[in-house]
C-alpha cells in the first residue's frame, strides 16, 4: 500500500497537461531574484512573494506540485492557513527541498558534491507531517577541462540514491535532480556525452539503492550547448538530443521526466519542452519543474507591491498555461501574444 501511494503520487505528479512550480530557493537565491527588482528580502517579502504566486486562480489546471522551501512549509497564506494547506485545498501537491546546498570535492577544484544526507531522515518525517508528499535534491555537473570526472559525477550519484530510498522509506515521492549545468563554452555534442553518461550512473545507484522508480521523478537539464558558445543550437536540435539522451540512459519504469529550465529564458524553456512532446510517443511523461521560467515575469511585474498583484498573477497563470500546452506539443509562439492578458 505503501509503495502504491508513491506511484500514484508520482503518476498525480506528472498528469496530463500539468507540471511542478519550483518556488524553493535558498535564502541567498532569492536573494538575488529580489535584489534585482529592488526588493528587501525579509521573511514577510518572502512569504508575500510566495502567497501571490500560491493563490494564483485557476493555476491547479497547470500546475500539479510546487517544491517549498524549509522557511515557506512552514508560512501561512495571508488569511493564515498554512501554506501546504492552502496547495492541498487547490489539488496541488506539496513538496520540499531537502539538500544543503554543495560544497567543492576535495582533490577536485571546480567540481561540488551535495550535502544534507546527515539528519535527513528526522528532517523527512518533520516535513511529512507538516504535508509534503514528494521531496527534491539537487546535484550540480559542471563540464570544462578534465571535467567532469567519474569520481564526481558517481559522487554525486550516490548521495541522490541515499537520498532516494529515505524519501520512499518516509512516504515521500523524491525527485532526483542531476544538472549538467549550462556554464561554459562546450558544445552540445559535448553536454550530451556528459549527460547521458550522468544519467546512466545515477540508475545504476539508484537500482543498487533499492529505489522503487515507479515511485520517483527524474528533474535533468535538457541537453543544450554551453552559454558561451557562439554555435547554439535550435529548439529541434535540442529537443532531438535531450530524448536521444534519455532514451539511453532512463529506465521506462521512471513515470515522468520533468525538466529544470537553468539559464532559459520562459519562452525557450516552453519552446523546448513542446518541440520534445511533438516527437513520436515517449516511455515517460515529458514535463516541467520551472523556477525561474515560471516565475521571472510575474517576479518583474510583483516588485514587491500589493496593487501589483493580479498583475503579476496574470503573468503567473499565462505561463502556467503556456507550459500545460508544451505538455502536449501544443504549443505556439502566437500563443504567447493571444492569450497574454
Amino acid at each position: 500500500m505503501a509503495n502504491q501511494d508513491l506511484v500514484s503520487t508520482a503518476n498525480a505528479l506528472v498528469a496530463k497537461g500539468k507540471g511542478i512550480l519550483a518556488a524553493d530557493e535558498s535564502y541567498g537565491t532569492i536573494k538575488k531574484r529580489f535584489d534585482k527588482i529592488g526588493v528587501e528580502s525579509t521573511e514577510e517579502n518572502r512569504r508575500s512573494y510566495r502567497d501571490m504566486l500560491f493563490t494564483t486562480p485557476g493555476t491547479e489546471a497547470y500546475i500539479s506540485g510546487v517544491i517549498l522551501f524549509d522557511e515557506t512549509i512552514r508560512q501561512n497564506a495571508a488569511n493564515g492557513t498554512p501554506f501546504p494547506q492552502v496547495l492541498s485545498e487547490k489539488g496541488v501537491i506539496p513538496g520540499i527541498k531537502v539538500d544543503e546546498g554543495k560544497v567543492e570535492m576535495p582533490f577536485h577544484e571546480g567540481e561540488m558534491v551535495t550535502i544534507g544526507l546527515d539528519g535527513l531522515s528526522e528532517r523527512l518525517e518533520e516535513y511529512r507531517k507538516l504535508g509534503a508528499r514528494f521531496a527534491k535534491w539537487r546535484a550540480v555537473i559542471n563540464i570544462g577541462t578534465d571535467k567532469p570526472t567519474r569520481y564526481a559525477i558517481q559522487a554525486n550519484a550516490q548521495a541522490l540514491a541515499r537520498y532516494a530510498a529515505m524519501c520512499q522509506v518516509h512516504g515521500l515521492v523524491p525527485i532526483v535532480e542531476p544538472e549538467v549545468l549550462m556554464d561554459g563554452d562546450h558544445s552540445i555534442q559535448i553536454c550530451e556525452v556528459v549527460t547521458t553518461a550522468t544519467l546512466k550512473t545515477l540508475y545504476y545507484e539508484l537500482f543498487e539503492a533499492r529505489v522503487i522508480l515507479e515511485g520517483s521523478l527524474l528533474k535533468p537539464n535538457m541537453v543544450l550547448p554551453g552559454k558561451n558558445n557562439p554555435q547554439q543550437a535550435s529548439d529541434e536540435e535540442i529537443a532531438e538530443a535531450t530524448v536521444r539522451t534519455l532514451r539511453r540512459a532512463v529506465p521506462a519504469a521512471v513515470p515522468g521526466v520533468v525538466f529544470l529550465s537553468g539559464g532559459q529564458s520562459a519562452e525557450e524553456a516552453t519552446q523546448r519542452l513542446n518541440a520534445m512532446n511533438q516527437m513520436a510517443d515517449h516511455p515517460w511523461e515529458l514535463s516541467f519543474s520551472y523556477g525561474r521560467a515560471l516565475q521571472r515575469p510575474p517576479l518583474e511585474t510583483w516588485q514587491g507591491q500589493s496593487a501589483n498583484v493580479p498583475a503579476a498573477q496574470s503573468l503567473f497563470f499565462h505561463r502556467a498555461q503556456m507550459n500545460g500546452a508544451a505538455r502536449s506539443g501544443e504549443y505556439s509562439p502566437e500563443m504567447e501574444t493571444a492569450t497574454a492578458v
